[in-house]
């Protein structure tokens, strides 16, 4: 199995497009410790012929652009990825579909709620549905959106998208809306959960004993964002958990038998970012490793 980040920050991107927050601030000065990363998304093979996209983020076009393996080769059109998993229907993980409009047959894979969010905006019509499939899955069932890749969704504590949170009574939690997948190939297994806004015994049970976990790394703390001085939401409003404290992902994960931890899905603001920092060594010296753009995981 072979499995590429093929972007690793939260949405927006670092630097973001706007943004003065300390760590953009370096990014846009070109300080070399802070890498430039694209929105969150991952690409899974089972053989590096046939590839299934984790979630497909506005930043695709550049992800494939960069990523060889993932170019036309044959004939006058064509593309190596065969299907489509999304996680959540956040802007980030979605807007990217439209990009892939050009009558290239590929199937959509995502949980009813997910598929369902999608249909409530005709925009997502320009993928034809007799090119492009939807398939919904079923939580805690074993399929595969490619020949010899075993995957599982689960359900995760997330909340609604952003952009559907006023149609909703109760948007920080809804089971369904938001799922991590476990990837398993040629004995090699991944986990994936790019969103999550509190750990339960159940996730604990899902992701133990993984050659590779990729976790939800948007914020160091709760209140990352506060600090910053760019938005009142703390992590958890936006069902996100924080890395640091009693209650992080490093201190409740620290004793779940992983081959390799890593964070996924960063945000702008989150200082790890910046290479040789204090907060970038405090997750370093726990053992878990910041994703950046083009990172291998496998082989």
């Amino acid at each position: 199995m072979q499995a590429i980040v093929l972007g690793s920050a939260a949405g927006g991107g670092v630097p973001q497009w706007n943004c003065r927050c300390p760590v953009c601030r370096l990014a846009w000065a070109g300080d070399s410790r802070v890498k430039a990363r694209t929105q969150s998304s991952l690409a899974v093979s089972p053989d590096g012929v046939h590839w299934l996209v984790l979630n497909v983020s506005p930043d695709i076009r550049h992800q494939i652009a960069q990523m060889g393996d993932l170019h036309p080769r044959v004939g006058l059109r064509h593309s190596p990825i065969d299907a489509v998993l999304l996680t959540s229907a956040e802007v980030d993980h979605v807007a990217g579909l439209l990009t892939l409009r050009e009558r290239q047959p590929f199937t959509i894979f995502g949980t009813g709620q997910v598929l369902d969010t999608l249909a409530l905006n005709p925009i997502f019509d320009v993928l034809a549905p007799t090119v492009v499939t939807r398939r919904p899955i079923a939580l805690d069932q074993p399929f595969e959106p490619i020949e010899g890749l075993k995957t599982t969704a689960f359900a995760v504590r997330g909340k609604v998208p952003l952009w559907r949170e006023s149609d909703v009574s109760t948007p920080e939690d809804e089971y369904g809306t938001t799922v991590g997948v476990v990837l398993e190939a040629s004995g090699t297994r991944i986990a994936y959960v790019p969103g999550c806004a509190w750990i339960d015994d159940a996730l604990l049970s899902r992701i133990s004993g993984a050659d590779a976990l990729l976790f939800d790394g948007t914020v160091l703390r709760d209140d990352d964002l506060v600090r910053a001085g760019v938005s009142e939401k703390t992590g958890r409003r936006m069902g996100h958990m924080p890395m640091d404290g009693a209650d992080g992902s490093i201190a409740l994960l620290a004793d779940i038998p992983v081959s390799r931890r890593i964070f996924i899905h960063i945000n702008n603001t989150n200082p790890v970012l910046v290479e040789g920092s204090a907060e970038r060594r405090l997750v370093e010296q726990n053992g878990w490793i910041v994703a950046h753009d083009g990172l291998r995981i496998l082989p």
